[in-house]
């Protein structure tokens, strides 16, 4: 998967009328919702920001760890959100010395040491109930796919069970 081979995420993303950009949202949509019953980002720690062209906002950084908490992602208590952020980075790209650099500093600071925390914790996080249930009845995780065929098969069953006691019925 694109993101099993991370511990975490860094979310940056600006806002674009009160939203993340369509760009942020494409890239969310590229991470598999899950193999089996498990997403692929779940346990992995993530931090959220935002950028402003105008005013500062947390719009963004909200629906971003309202994403993340769906996708089973403990998210850093820190945020931070830079206004005015085309005036915020120098010719090369880099932050400019400021309150809002300090800022994401701080909040990248608090980010490793929050990830290196749950990292301890992943494996007691992630043990979920319907997943060691699945394990024991069917010896693995199934896939999604196989799931739905194994609906559409319990369907199919019961249809030919209503089907042959409606014949039987009527005889």
């Amino acid at each position: 998967s694109l993101s099993l081979w991370s511990e975490g995420h860094v979310w940056v993303s600006p806002e674009m009328h009160g939203a993340p950009t369509g760009v942020f949202k494409n890239q969310i949509d590229w991470l598999p919702l899950n193999t089996g019953s498990v997403r692929p980002t779940q346990g992995r720690t993530c931090v959220v920001l935002q950028v402003n062209g105008g005013s500062q906002s947390f719009n963004v950084v909200n629906e971003l760890r309202r994403l993340a908490r769906w996708m089973r992602m403990p998210c850093c208590t820190n945020q931070s959100s830079v206004a005015k952020a085309w005036q915020e980075f120098d010719d090369l790209g880099r932050m400019k010395p400021s309150d809002f650099r300090d800022r994401v500093v701080d909040v990248m600071e608090e980010y490793y040491k929050f990830t290196l925390i749950m990292r301890e914790q992943a494996f007691f996080l992630n043990d979920r109930y319907s997943e060691r249930k699945e394990v024991a009845a069917k010896g693995r995780l199934l896939t999604q796919a196989e799931k739905e065929t194994e609906l559409k098969d319990e369907a199919a069953a019961e249809a030919v069970v209503a089907s042959a006691s409606g014949k039987t019925q009527t005889k």
